[in-house]
């Protein structure tokens, strides 16, 4: 009777969780049609005047396509200094990647608060706030331009570069099992050698239509193979055939990235293609989702700049919300599942912003096992994929970030948690995935230093005696939480806790230079014996001219598994990455009016 309770308890919880992402996204589409501006500023008073403001006749700056910024682009750690140090309060940290229009929202924002306008501060001895502002809106120029009332189309060749990756000892390359030396980086190959990926990047926007695409020539070296005992391991803790899990050859291949079109429809932006996504507030890697694994190729809605719902509602303050639904690659066990998300995040005051967000990962791909994941709970380690019980594999996640009291400019608190099955982190902490950190984005008496703390678990004590059979693994679906063989979500793994710590010296906005720390293990009741990760590493990024930027990193890394024995760190990372940013663009000024 108990169970029948608690499981109906959860019913209705997930069916009001659903209601409410329903009903938001529906009255921000119907509230379109009266508020003819989303929010540029979290402020009430300032959100009233922009929503009382009549649309002009040509078409106003949210309807705009635009194409999203790459997570790897330097803007991103620059915004979140901006906004950790009060000038940029509007942003949503926890939904990335943006698009430009909306980096050009945030920075026209951002100089209301500074009191300068578009073209930067005239102060001979500017303000961290200011040197970073300059350097935004010198990078988005163009959609400031736009954002102030130009109606110009552009295509644009934005980048080619190439980068060569050397690899002396061993590396690890197995997040689904032991860990990687190298991770967040668009699930690309490497291997122990040299290794090389060289690429190019363009895009365009005309009115309510924008494309971008990124592709790369990518050349990995191969990996030492495991030995026959270590894949029946693998087989058996996976519950599959024996299998090899990395690649054991030289990987020469052509891959497109973020490759995509855009339409958007009333402030809504809808987007096919290959994309990549980021959602939460750290720098370590969302344990929902991020960049660890290649791009999906899914459908993408989303509304880019935020929404301040109606009436009482308000109070919630402006928000944000995404939906997508993609094929999902490299599975076996079953073989090409589907997946789908949602989140809903929002600001109720400038300094705390919070998202809820859920996963469901379903084979066969009909609409019937959509809806049938999408309202449901419970869980399902006993079904069938494509079975009448089946429901998916569901996770649902929550974060919030925090700038403290009296340490507004100083200290800012975040945690991002996931849980498997439950709806929400907050109705089972005991059960989830925890990543809190602190982020300080000015050390007292060095303006030019910052420094970043993120703890993360995947092994609490309720199921830590799970062989990693619980977070980023379903009974019915092995290949769980991967795509091309790389978790989507943290690069913690299963049943693994670490620490990472960094320090960054900004000597500008576009030449920081960062040293971090990473410590790692994973634990014995999933990897017989356990295992330990440990590296030291050094990032910097140095303009040459404008156009042209060369970006350095090494890393060592100490690492010891028993059972992968005599395969053993140590390992270390040299690499040089040369970009060109060309003038080259073509501008024109479509007649893209709508009627007063």
């Amino acid at each position: 009777m108990f169970l029948q309770t608690r499981f109906r308890s959860e019913r209705c919880r997930a069916a009001t969780a659903t209601v409410f992402m329903v009903w938001a996204v529906s009255v921000g589409c119907a509230s379109q049609s009266e508020i003819h501006k989303p929010c540029t500023r979290p402020r009430e008073d300032n959100c009233k005047k922009d929503f009382e403001r009549k649309e002009p006749a040509v078409r106003v700056p949210f309807r705009f396509a635009s194409p999203y910024v790459p997570l790897d682009s330097w803007v991103y750690a620059a915004f979140d200094r901006l906004a950790g140090l009060g000038y940029a309060p509007s942003a949503f940290a926890n939904l990335r990647p943006w698009t430009r229009m909306e980096c050009a929202r945030i920075i026209a924002a951002a100089g209301e608060d500074l009191g300068i306008d578009s073209l930067g501060a005239d102060d001979k001895h500017p303000s961290e706030a200011q040197r970073l502002y300059a350097a935004l809106a010198a990078e988005f120029s163009t959609e400031l331009e736009r954002w102030h009332g130009s109606g110009s189309s552009e295509i644009r060749l934005d980048s080619i570069y190439a980068r060569y990756t050397g690899i002396a000892g061993t590396p690890l390359d197995d997040s689904y099992h032991f860990g990687e030396t190298l991770f967040n980086d668009y699930g690309r190959p490497y291997g122990q050698g040299s290794n090389v990926v060289s690429g190019a990047s363009v895009w365009g926007s005309a009115g309510p239509v924008a494309f971008y695409v990124r592709g790369e020539y990518q050349r990995a070296a191969a990996l030492p193979p495991y030995s026959q005992s270590v894949e029946d391991l693998i087989g058996t803790i996976d519950v599959t055939p024996p299998q090899l899990p990395i690649h054991t050859a030289v990987i020469d291949q052509f891959r497109l990235l973020d490759a995509y079109a855009a339409w958007n429809f009333k402030s809504i932006q809808v987007s096919v293609g290959y994309q990549s996504l980021w959602w939460g507030p750290g720098q370590a890697g969302p344990p929902m989702y991020s960049d660890n694994a290649i791009p999906m190729d899914m459908l993408r809605l989303t509304n880019p700049s935020p929404w301040r719902l109606p009436s009482f509602f308000s109070w919630l303050g402006p928000m944000r919300w995404e939906f997508f639904a993609g094929l999902m690659a490299g599975h076996h066990y079953p073989p090409n599942p589907a997946i789908d998300g949602q989140k809903v995040s929002l600001k109720p005051t400038r300094n705390l912003e919070f998202g809820f967000s859920r996963t469901i990962i379903f084979k066969p791909v009909t609409a019937r096992m959509f809806w049938r994941g999408f309202v449901s709970v419970g869980d399902n380690n006993a079904t069938i994929p494509g079975s009448p019980a089946d429901v998916g594999d569901r996770r649902g996640g929550f974060d919030f970030s925090y700038r403290i009291p009296s340490l507004r400019k100083w200290m800012v608190l975040y945690n991002d948690g996931l849980t498997d099955d439950d709806p929400s982190p907050l109705s089972a902490p005991q059960r989830s995935l925890m990543n809190p950190g602190i982020y300080l984005p000015q050390i007292p008496r060095v303006p030019k230093l910052d420094f970043r703390l993120e703890a993360v678990w995947s092994d609490p004590p309720s199921v830590a005696d799970r062989a990693g059979k619980f977070f980023y693994y379903n009974g019915a679906y092995h290949d769980a939480y991967t795509n091309g063989g790389q978790l989507l979500g943290s690069w913690v793994g299963r049943e693994g806790r670490g620490l990472q710590v960094w320090t960054t010296d900004w000597l500008s906005p576009r030449s920081p230079l960062q040293l971090g720390y990473r410590k790692a293990h994973v634990d014995s009741n999933f990897i017989p014996k356990g295992g330990d990760i440990q590296d030291f590493s050094a990032r910097a990024t140095f303009p040459l001219r404008r156009e042209v930027e060369i970006a350095t990193f090494l890393q060592y890394e100490r690492w010891n598994f028993p059972v992968l024995l005599p395969l053993a760190g140590p390992d270390t990372v040299a690499s040089v990455e040369l970009t060109y940013h060309p003038k080259w663009r073509k501008l024109r000024k479509p007649q893209w009016h709508r009627k007063p």
